[in-house]
């Protein structure tokens, strides 16, 4: 049985849907992550397993306990469903000190005194903040609130780890690091964990699979790898990574690649793929699956695509150039560790290394 599921889950807001039947389940242990756009619909649902909003249907389970089920509509108020929430704020006590702000939920659960400070000394130790349990939260970085704040959702054992944008209010090379640790206490820990982020970085790095949002709906469930390596939509592709989304017409067919003429510019994309020759479709192309040559180096054997580009832009980022490039009427973006001083290229793209996505009839 999963240690978390949710399934048909919907909710609006004064007549406004912004969740429609979500389907998903957490296993015990897993690192699972909400990811989406913001008003996807990711921390809304976040906040139905807590219990902070009420869903209009569905149901919401942990291991055999119903947290909430729409018929005959029975819901468990948050105090009573042993779930662990952390906070984009930390929500830490400022008149309290850290060791005090780790009481607090023990005391609510009437723990002895004793049992408090051992469990309090434990959960600080394991966020490597046990020699400032005296310190207040005023007296610590945004990093080290962070991990008060873990260490407080973790302190009582809770069933579930809720964690929501947890790393935002952190610069982006301590946001770094945080990840790193995070992951790790999170598998020494073992906790099953539900993380909900906008950060295309941070739930591929941080999690064991991830339901991708659009719009309140839920688009794709899988690996970091499936995600990025096979979208099931446009929209997923295009919000992972940087994506290249072209529209064109399905022409003719050889086995199991299609040709696709690319809107008004004349040329055409090999893709591996089947689509029904004349009907419309979209070909993703990721930015750093694209090669740029001189147009002089360009192979003529038809076993890789050659589009002929025009260099609009080029932005040195350090670690490679970043180039913005028109094939016709289409724009492209392009990554290459080379500096082209060509104002005209070849963009070289392998069938394999497109994503076809054929028009819904």
């Amino acid at each position: 049985m999963p240690e978390l599921a949710v399934e048909n889950l919907k909710k609006s807001f004064n007549g406004t849907t912004v969740l429609e039947d979500i389907n998903f389940a957490v296993a015990d242990g897993e690192f699972f992550t909400l990811l989406g756009p913001s008003g996807c619909g990711k921390s809304t649902t976040l906040s139905c397993v807590a219990g902070l909003e009420t869903p209009d249907s569905g149901t919401i389970r942990v291991g055999d306990r119903t947290f909430y089920d729409g018929v005959p509509r029975n819901t468990v108020p948050p105090e009573g469903r042993n779930l662990g929430l952390v906070f984009q704020s930390y929500a830490l006590w400022p008149h309290m000190t850290i060791a005090d702000n780790l009481a607090l939920p023990l005391k609510l659960r009437k723990v002895a005194k004793d049992e408090q400070r051992r469990l309090i000394d434990d959960a600080l130790a394991k966020v490597d903040m046990a020699h400032l349990r005296d310190r207040y939260p005023h007296q610590l970085s945004g990093g080290q609130q962070q991990r008060v704040a873990l260490a407080r959702g973790i302190v009582y054992s809770p069933g579930v780890l809720l964690l929501d944008e947890p790393l935002s209010n952190l610069d982006a090379k301590m946001r770094d690091q945080a990840r790193i640790w995070l992951k790790q206490l999170q598998g020494e820990v073992g906790i099953t964990t539900v993380y909900v982020t906008h950060d295309q970085v941070e739930a591929m790095s941080l999690s064991d699979r991830i339901a991708v949002f659009m719009h309140g709906r839920l688009q794709q469930v899988g690996t970091p790898t499936e995600i990025y390596e096979t979208p099931a939509t446009p929209e997923v592709a295009g919000f992972i990574g940087r994506c290249n989304l072209l529209d064109g017409r399905v022409g003719a067919a050889d086995g199991k690649v299609v040709s696709v003429e690319l809107g008004s510019t004349g040329q055409h994309l090999k893709v591996a793929g089947t689509a029904p020759a004349g009907t419309s479709a979209t070909v993703g192309l990721r930015s750093e699956r694209i090669t740029l040559a001189a147009r002089a180096d360009a192979p003529h054997d038809g076993a890789v695509n050659v589009l002929r580009a025009k260099v609009e832009q080029c932005s040195y980022t350090g670690a490679r150039f970043e180039y913005e490039l028109t094939v016709g009427d289409l724009r492209i973006h392009a990554e290459s560790p080379v500096r082209h001083t060509d104002g005209d290229l070849s963009l070289l793209i392998r069938p394999e290394d497109c994503l076809l996505y054929p028009a819904a009839p």
